[in-house]
């Protein structure tokens, strides 16, 4: 059993999980989140000033598989999220020490 963190641009977020439901995996967390990579933020323009947004909008997806799953996951997340610019996302893959759910 493995947990993947999955960090995508938010209009990215929904393919992604449509995704994730076809390779059928049936339990995922989402949040959003902000944060930076390559890109460190962006110079922006609203009624003539300048602004500086150091973290970025981005959608974080947790998902629990099976090994198989995440091999598979692996390999479509980045395909369906990437976008050809920078800061498409991310994917952490980290093995799990409990892999039986505790029901309570």
């Amino acid at each position: 059993m493995k947990q993947l963190t999955i960090v995508v641009k938010p209009f990215r977020a929904e393919a992604v999980l449509r995704a994730i439901a076809d390779l059928g995996v049936t339990a995922c967390s989402v949040r959003e989140a902000k944060g930076y990579g390559r890109q460190k933020g962006y110079l922006d323009r609203y009624r003539g000033s300048e602004y500086s947004t150091a973290y970025l909008p981005k959608v974080e997806i947790t998902v629990w598989a099976t090994d198989e799953q995440a091999d598979a996951l692996n390999e479509t997340v980045p395909k369906v999220a990437r976008t050809g610019r920078i800061g498409d996302g991310k994917v952490f893959v980290v093995p799990l020490a409990w892999s039986e759910p505790l029901v309570f």
